[in-house]
């Protein structure tokens, strides 16, 4: 596949022109066709490809920090100082500024971190007002479920595995309400892997689409 099938639609980017120069919050989040989101390591890995690759790192680039929860957020500190790659991703994944939402991380080990304890909503927002590029999480599937209501989600792509597992936690399991979402866009992969983009509705939305 082309790296041009995979670009944004023209809607898609209409949209973003109309944003207001600040961070946006991008989640990404790997999910098999049940809705399981544990141990992506188990499943995920059969179905890599050059073309889903490509997109990966892409979508590091454009970011300009990380935010997770504190279990993703100990997997990845465990293992990425270890890693090294010729397309630089681990260089960008070591070196970018991480923030860390958790109330029982004292001494972060990770290079560039810093720990968000108290009122995160408040402090997650302060955040993107002073980015340029992306805030970008790495499931953290707790923590997505939690900023949800507060609107500070801007898109959230569900990168989508053609595996069922059966078992495990599922997709913003713990929710508190029903959300809706709009499809903003999708993306292929030659694996069979597929990308869909949403953008949580806010009442604003709901009110302005059904005026």
């Amino acid at each position: 596949m082309s790296a041009s099938k995979l670009m944004p639609s023209p809607r898609y980017t209409r949209q973003l022109s109309r944003r207001t120069v600040m961070g946006k919050l991008v989640v990404s989040m790997f999910t098999t066709l049940d809705g399981v989101i544990e141990r992506p390591d188990r499943w995920a890995f059969q179905f890599a490809s050059a073309d889903s690759m490509e997109q990966g790192l892409r979508q590091l680039h454009d970011a300009e920090a990380l935010l997770l929860g504190r279990v993703t957020y100990e997997g990845f500190a465990a293992s990425w100082p270890n890693m090294t790659d010729e397309a630089g991703y681990a260089d960008k994944m070591n070196t970018m500024p991480k923030y860390v939402v958790s109330t029982t991380l004292d001494e972060p080990t990770w290079n560039n971190t810093t720990v968000i304890a108290d009122d995160p909503a408040a402090r997650i927002g302060k955040v993107k007002t002073d980015l340029n590029g992306d805030l970008l999480v790495f499931g953290s599937n707790a923590l997505v479920t939690r900023l949800l209501p507060h609107g500070l989600i801007d898109e959230i792509r569900l990168v989508t595995y053609p595996v069922v597992i059966g078992d495990g936690t599922r997709l913003f399991a713990g929710g508190d309400g029903m959300a809706s979402f709009r499809l903003l866009d999708t993306a292929t992969f030659q694996s069979g892997v597929v990308v869909l983009t949403y953008a949580p509705v806010n009442e604003q939305d709901a009110a302005a689409a059904s005026a």
